[in-house]
């Protein structure tokens, strides 16, 4: 996808709302939201887009797409809540998902904003396990500032210091994204490798098992 055609074709209100979208709607989640970031301030190093414009802009579209996506999954919520279960659907895992949100969420919102697809979602499963609306506004807002803005800011400057940064441009944006979720990688580890190991060791040993025989 050439993405630099597509921003100057849809301009700031379809930049806007593509932002918008995969923050917090369930078809947001294929837009690349990254690159669509790093290629803005790209085009503002070149005077091609302003930065006063896109700065507000962007944030604004990503706290309010994060807020649509929270007030969709609070409306939601109790009716999931009430489902019987299914082959898809088992209330334990939203009850596990809500103990979570309770004590994680606002974490998880913050480090959801630098991690692709899962940014879309975190929001709708705040609402849904009815997160206090107070803290993922707070949250919501942080992630919105480090992420709309400061990738954006990142291309802007990446623009100005690196001559033919086009070239680059796909190393670049999967760069940032390794950046991104590493602290969410590290956290993971940190808090889960006991279980992590407890499951690769489980798998390891079905395969040692001796197959049945007849």
């Amino acid at each position: 996808m050439d993405l630099e055609r597509l921003i100057i074709n849809v301009g700031y209100a379809g930049l806007f709302a593509m932002v918008f979208a995969e923050s917090g709607l369930f078809f947001g989640f294929f837009l690349p939201g990254d690159s669509l970031l790093l290629t803005a301030g790209l085009l503002a190093s070149r005077g091609l887009l302003s930065l006063y414009v896109l700065i507000p802009g962007l944030f604004i579209a990503a706290v309010l797409g994060d807020n649509v996506g929270y007030w969709f999954g609070n409306k939601t919520g109790p009716r999931i809540f009430n489902r019987e279960n299914s082959l898809l659907f088992r209330r334990k895992n939203l009850l596990a998902a809500k103990a979570f949100y309770d004590k994680h969420g606002g974490k998880t919102i913050l480090l959801a904003r630098f991690m692709p697809f899962i940014r879309t979602f975190a929001p709708i499963v705040a609402g849904a396990v009815d997160m206090e609306y107070r803290r993922f506004v707070t949250f919501n807002m942080i992630g919105g500032l480090l992420w709309g803005i400061g990738v954006t800011l990142a291309g802007y400057f990446l623009g100005e210091v690196i001559p033919g940064i086009d070239n680059y441009f796909l190393l670049i944006v999967a760069f940032v994204i390794l950046i991104s979720a590493m602290p969410t990688l590290i956290h993971l580890w940190r808090e889960d490798r006991k279980e992590i190991f407890a499951w690769i060791k489980k798998v390891l040993n079905r395969k040692r098992e001796p197959m049945a025989t007849d």
